[in-house]
């Protein structure tokens, strides 16, 4: 029988998958989106199947809750994803007082949000508060990012980029400028091309056809749960999707794979290694803090990570780091 996961793990590190240290704090601030594509793992939208309850959104307490956390000198970086986060209504009160506390902001857009009613200044809000965006673009076409995320996608999100350029955002690679990171995601069961290659594709292409820059690509694979897993099911090929990451295992990416550096927090201020275990509810191993409110980085720090099969999306080929 083939070795799982954690049997891997425990082979390249001498040891089961643990924190190396936590330096994010990455935050969902509730399913609520604008959108629903069909890789989402963690099945955001507005309604629809499998949306019962994902409207919800964190409240003030937890909110609180994060903020105490972040006052932590160690925590060097609150990460803010979603759903869509800016749709949160204390968006900018969080992102403010982190910025004010000397953290590193990273948001993570699917742009099209920004486009939004009610967030026209938010491109402005971004630059003014020097937050870093990560952005999703799942390709570089009209025909490839309208086929994952619905007619029009493609035009808005270029719309967006085109206003974020305009501030500065993605301007160039020297790190002084206003950082904008797209990320690609394969649009079916199969594996990203070589990151710098592609990167390059989406350079020349958005430059030459939209006039838009950025600073650097992100390829991750799509996790086998939520939205996509569904979708893998109902064509027969989650088993060779699963077989596929297996078979793609890279040593190198284990070590430097995200969870070993963040802490997940749910909407309902419940922890997590990531983010892909908070959409499948694995929450931390028995005796480690589980809510924001007992936020300790002792603790946390050097914890065994819960793992299984869909990890091994995250060290498939170059891997997520």
């Amino acid at each position: 029988m083939a070795a799982g996961f954690a049997d891997k793990a425990i082979n390249v590190l001498g040891g089961p998958l643990s924190s190396a240290s936590v330096e994010l704090l990455q935050v969902n601030l509730g399913y609520l989106c604008n959108m629903s594509c069909r890789h989402c793992h963690v099945e955001g939208g507005t309604s629809g199947p499998g949306n019962s309850g994902h409207k919800d959104q964190m409240g003030q307490d937890n909110i609180a809750h994060v903020l105490g956390a972040l006052s932590d000198e160690r925590l060097k970086t609150l990460d803010l994803t979603g759903g869509a986060p800016e749709l949160h209504p204390a968006f900018r009160e969080i992102v403010s007082s982190a910025r004010g506390m000397g953290k590193r902001v990273i948001v993570r857009t699917n742009l099209t949000v920004l486009l939004e009613q009610g967030m026209e200044d938010m491109p402005e809000f971004f630059a003014a508060n020097k937050v870093e965006l990560v952005a999703s673009l799942p390709c570089y076409s009209r025909e490839g990012v309208d086929r994952v995320r619905g007619p029009g996608a493609f035009s808005r999100s270029i719309a967006a980029l085109v206003r974020l350029n305009k501030l500065g955002y993605g301007a160039s690679s020297d790190g002084e400028d206003l950082v904008l990171n797209l990320v690609y995601n394969p649009q079916g069961a199969f594996l990203a091309p070589p990151q710098q290659a592609l990167e390059a594709d989406y350079k020349r292409e958005l430059s030459l056809r939209e006039g838009v820059t950025f600073n650097s690509l992100y390829t991750f694979a799509n996790m086998p749960i939520g939205r996509f897993k569904s979708s893998l099911e109902r064509s027969g090929q989650y088993a060779g999707y699963l077989k596929q990451l297996a078979d793609a295992f890279n040593p190198c990416a284990l070590k430097d794979v995200m969870c070993r550096r963040l802490i997940s927090v749910g909407p309902d201020g419940r922890l997590y290694d990531c983010d892909f275990n908070q959409a499948l509810g694995l929450g931390l191993s028995d005796g480690l803090p589980s809510h924001i409110s007992q936020f300790d980085y002792d603790a946390l720090s050097g914890r065994p990570i819960k793992v299984d099969e869909h990890c091994h999306g995250c060290v498939a080929g170059q891997g997520s780091t």
